[in-house]
């Protein structure tokens, strides 16, 4: 019972989303329109769960490239109302259309001259009359038994909201690189725009080694530099090879004396490499996919020579993942 009580739930309520296809008219295009010839900001208003709707509508807004806040409207009619300018566009969201303290902050609106969006469930309502362009937000039923507890109707308002600003984002050719600098703080953020040069270890951080030390120097340089591996270059500082942990693994399984050895006859040739202004996130696929830890970062101007190197745990650090 139950179980059976929840799926109706998820049925009326989807029901409700797909129904406003249906209702998709060419005020949904005039209203995209007027957030994208904006000016300001897109104040979106409500109160009760409208409210809470348009406060999610508005963040929505924000962190997808279009300025935008939430007003009260209650607190509108004692100052806030000031934060209202010539050049803003209103959305209002109402479901019956006629909440009182948002209809009294429309002739403060008008007296501006904004353009107004409404999104009401009742397109005759005051709500309604008094909208530029009316987004028809009406749901047959709301999924509580009772029919009282909004539901079905926020659901839908969400829905509406969400297209406007997702089509809206398209328009503006909103990109992974825009949404990363509203983002800086976020996993999402760090991963779109951390860089390599950021969290790559250089200059006497970077184990190196020539072609013909002895794996005495090898082993001391690795163990100092503590990053498991050690680059390996010819006499011009040419990066040739690299040696790892795991070279010194298999020569001591194969009982070979590595301290008879140079670094030369151990190293593995061709290292994997990447450049100093690659996403660390696109650093960390290389890694995966060679199945490394480390990767030695080229220079600009020389696909052999060595910026620096980054390791698969100072991607780790910052969060990327």
């Amino acid at each position: 019972m139950v179980l059976e009580r929840a799926r109706r739930i998820f049925e009326i309520e989807s029901e409700a989303v797909l129904q406003l296809c249906e209702r998709l008219n060419e005020d949904f295009v005039k209203a995209v329109n007027l957030v994208l010839d904006c000016q300001g900001k897109v104040i979106v208003t409500g109160i009760g769960k409208s409210g809470l709707v348009a406060q999610k509508i508005a963040s929505t807004f924000a962190c997808s490239g279009t300025p935008a806040f939430f007003l009260h409207p209650a607190e509108g009619l004692h100052g806030d109302i000031g934060m209202i300018a010539r050049n803003d566009v209103v959305i209002a969201i109402s479901n019956s259309g006629e909440t009182e303290e948002l209809l009294k902050i429309l002739p403060i609106i008008k007296r501006f001259g904004l353009k107004l969006i409404a999104m009401t469930g009742k397109c005759d309502s005051e709500l309604a009359r008094s909208g530029d362009v009316v987004l028809d937000i009406g749901v047959k039923e709301e999924a509580c038994s009772l029919g009282l507890v909004p539901t079905a109707s926020t659901a839908a308002t969400m829905a509406m909201g969400d297209a406007l600003a997702i089509t809206i984002l398209e328009r503006r050719g909103f990109c992974e690189d825009d949404f990363a600098l509203l983002h800086p703080g976020g996993s999402l953020g760090k991963k779109l725009l951390l860089r390599v040069c950021d969290l790559m270890h250089t200059h006497d951080q970077i184990p190196m080694v020539s072609a013909e030390d002895s794996m005495k120097l090898v082993l001391i340089e690795m163990t100092s530099k503590r990053l498991g591996i050690t680059g390996v270059s010819n006499k011009n500082k040419d990066l040739i090879g690299v040696v790892t942990d795991g070279d010194l693994r298999r020569m001591l399984e194969k009982g070979s004396d590595i301290l008879k050895t140079t670094a030369r006859e151990v190293m593995t040739l061709a290292p994997k490499t990447i450049s100093r202004d690659a996403l660390a996130a696109e650093a960390l696929r290389h890694m995966e996919l060679h199945s490394i830890t480390s990767l030695f970062v080229s220079e600009h101007d020389s696909p052999c020579g060595v910026d620096g190197i980054i390791h698969l745990h100072d991607i780790l650090r910052a969060g990327v993942v």
